[in-house]
């Protein structure tokens, strides 16, 4: 059994996230101590029982120390299975965060699994749900004969209650992941969403707006869409993206090129301040030359332990040096950092 401390690195719950995701797909058992150790309120939340009560569902895992606030896990995986899954959170948890826990397994399903789940889309410390849509889904393209993810209700802190439904028909395509180049930037995108309280206010059209205006610089078309939506607590929040292609005008995404940055709104934070920091956020992503950014590494470091690769980081966070550390435990694959270019080297298996 593999046994992880949950103090290492950055000390939160990506190491659990990761650790669930390779353990379903690798079929290898773990246990983790200290979880979450280095935050405020350590142990195990809402949207970590919910991941473990899903992946038990999926592969029938056997799990000893899955409840709230505890400090330490056994997971044993069986094998995955398809189908549909229904996942309440119960709290504004972020369900892109769960799904880092839950994709992976998905994709290794032998038939279309089916995810509904109800949590926060756009909340604190995750990324938002046009994110995950926009920057992250473009990725696991390659992986699938289909995948897609649907909002069918936004949700915000404190209430959540947002609902997404993903689906997954994978394939048996496991190409390694190579992006070391930006290519040629053609268009930058963006989605500018607050709760209908706020339309009179015009928040989602102020957060667009000066996000526009700061991208002008790209000399790009910049496309930027103001949503408004009936939500269960009051919030908003902006998604920008830049599209780049190494054939000029033709965008793959078998091998997408896409940075992406996004930024939520806050009480007594002014709309125009919050269109501006996520521009400025994806022109720093931008002027760094790397074409995966530096949330969206911590997405793919699974994807390179997995079936290996080479790509070029904005920046190399904790939270990626973590998730590197945890692959390195459950994979035999290696991994070397040289200025902010990942490379992950598959050994011959051991068993």
């Amino acid at each position: 059994m593999i046994t992880l401390d949950g103090s290492h690195g950055e000390g939160g719950g990506a190491l659990i996230r990761t650790a669930l995701a390779l353990s379903t797909v690798l079929n290898k058992p773990f246990k983790v101590s200290n979880i979450r150790a280095n935050r405020p309120k350590p142990g195990l939340k809402a949207q970590h029982l919910t991941a473990i009560q899903a992946l038990k569902q999926m592969c029938n895992a056997r799990v000893t120390g899955c409840k709230l606030g505890s400090s330490e896990i056994t997971f044993a995986p069986e094998n995955i299975k398809a189908g549909t899954i229904t996942i309440d959170i119960g709290t504004a948890g972020s369900i892109t965060l769960l799904l880092q826990s839950l994709i992976i397994p998905a994709l290794h399903a032998p038939k279309k699994v089916r995810l509904n789940i109800t949590g926060g889309t756009d909340v604190s410390w995750s990324p938002q749900i046009d994110y995950f849509r926009n920057i992250v889904l473009p990725h696991l393209r390659r992986y699938t004969q289909e995948i897609t993810a649907t909002i069918t209700k936004r949700g915000y802190y404190p209430k959540g209650q947002g609902m997404v439904q993903v689906h997954i028909t994978p394939h048996k395509n496991q190409p390694a992941i190579t992006a070391t180049q930006q290519g040629h930037l053609i268009i930058v995108k963006g989605i500018s969403h607050a709760s209908n309280d706020l339309q009179q206010a015009q928040v989602a059209e102020r957060q667009a707006k000066t996000a526009k205006l700061a991208l002008s610089q790209l000399k790009v078309p910049v496309d930027i869409q103001a949503t408004y939506a009936e939500t269960a607590s009051t919030g908003s929040g902006i998604t920008c993206w830049a599209v780049f292609s190494t054939d000029k005008d033709d965008i793959s995404y078998d091998q997408p090129i896409i940075l992406g940055a996004d930024i939520l709104g806050e009480k007594q934070k002014k709309a125009e301040t919050v269109g501006n920091e996520c521009a400025n956020q994806l022109l720093k992503e931008i002027k760094s030359e790397a074409p995966v950014d530096s949330h969206l590494a911590d997405h793919l470091i699974p994807f390179l332990a997995l079936y290996g690769g080479e790509i070029k980081v904005a920046e190399i966070t904790e939270h990626t040096k973590t998730n590197i550390h945890v692959c390195e435990q459950f994979t035999n694959t290696t991994f070397k950092i040289e200025n902010n270019t990942i490379t992950a080297n598959l050994q011959p298996s051991q068993d």
